[in-house]
């Protein structure tokens, strides 16, 4: 085999490692647009909770409480799962 087909072969490999990479990167990005958008209904929803016991804080029962502490986490974790991936 020739020099020139040495680098044939491996300009080949690289234009196709390329080519699954681009397809990787334009998945993975999609999948982290899906994650974003459940993770900005969560949001809403987290408000929505958070308001209702900001609003009503001595009736709000322990219960509604830790609903709300435990979607909060949820959310800090869903959007520092986001933010690594974009690293």
């Amino acid at each position: 085999m020739s020099l020139q087909d040495d680098f044939k072969k491996l300009s080949e490999k690289i234009k196709q490692y390329r080519d699954e990479a681009r397809v990787q990167l334009h998945l993975a990005k999609e999948d982290v647009k899906d994650e974003w958008d459940d993770l900005e209904q969560d949001w809403d929803r987290f408000r929505t909770k958070l308001d209702q016991i900001v609003h009503d804080a001595e009736d709000a029962s322990h219960e509604a409480r830790e609903t709300a502490k435990k979607l909060g986490e949820e959310l800090k974790t869903g959007y520092q799962n986001i933010r690594n991936k974009l690293k």
